[in-house]
Order: C-alpha cells, then sequence, then structure tokens
C-alpha cells in the first residue's frame, strides 16, 4: 500500500466561495487532504483511524469557484500505529474569464498545483485490519 495514490476530483462551487472575488479559502483544500487520508487509512487498515498532525501545508494558487480540483494522497511511511502521508491538490479546468461568455471554461493543459501538505494519521493496533474481526482480514475488507 506504501505509495499507491488515491485521487478525488470536484468541481467548487459558489457555495464553496469563503471571500470576495469568487475565492476559496485554504482550508476546503485541507479538508479535502482530510478525506483522502481517510479513504488511505481504510484500504491499509480497514479504519477510518485519526489525523494527528500536518507537519507541513503550502498553499500556491487560487481557487474560484467553477474550479475543477484534483487531488492525491499517499502513503510514504508506515509505523506501528502511524501512516505518515503525502498530499497534492492541482487545478484541472478553470473559468475562461470572457466577459461576453461568463460560463466558458478551459482544461489547463498543464495542471496547476494549487496545495500541498503532510502530515500523519494514527489508526490504534486494536483497530487495525484483523485485530477485532478476523474474518475481515481473511477477506481483505470486501
Amino acid at each position: 500500500m506504501i505509495g499507491n495514490k488515491v485521487m478525488m476530483r470536484l468541481r467548487l462551487s459558489e457555495g464553496d466561495v469563503h471571500y470576495a472575488g469568487g475565492l476559496i479559502e485554504g482550508a476546503f483544500v485541507i479538508r479535502i487532504f482530510g478525506d483522502i487520508a481517510t479513504e488511505l487509512l481504510i484500504r491499509h487498515d480497514g479504519d477510518e483511524g485519526l489525523f494527528a498532525a500536518y507537519d507541513m501545508i503550502e498553499f500556491k494558487a487560487q481557487l474560484k469557484a467553477g474550479d475543477f480540483l484534483e487531488a492525491w494522497g499517499w502513503i510514504d511511511k508506515v509505523g506501528n500505529t502511524s501512516r505518515h502521508m503525502q498530499f497534492e491538490a492541482y487545478k484541472v479546468i478553470t473559468n475562461a474569464e470572457k466577459n461576453e461568455c461568463p460560463s466558458a471554461c478551459k482544461v489547463i493543459s498543464e495542471p496547476l498545483l494549487v496545495a500541498r501538505a503532510s502530515g500523519t494519521c494514527v489508526v490504534p493496533g486494536k483497530f487495525q485490519r484483523g485485530a477485532q474481526c478476523p474474518e475481515f482480514k481473511e477477506s481483505g475488507g470486501q
């Protein structure tokens, strides 16, 4: 499971706007990273686990309503109960900003890195795959 990536893609809406000018707050991206961490932990351990801490967060570009965001995450280190993860978020589609056609959008040929982060999640041993449900381990969690 180390290095296997998971991805979420979503369109940001007017309901996601937090600042003037249709800007989306950085915390929105961090929430998406948290959802990706949850999926990674479920795939790795069969449990949602807990996010303990981010050790790095960088915001590189703005997001606006109408943008399409593609976010990736992967586990890069595994301890007894800790899982260290890396996250990246890219803008892949954005508004074309044409006044005569306000709904026009464009696909970004080179996805634009908007944020990246890394952090550690914890899954207590008693909740890891197979610890309480041996049949779960045998079935691979499916």
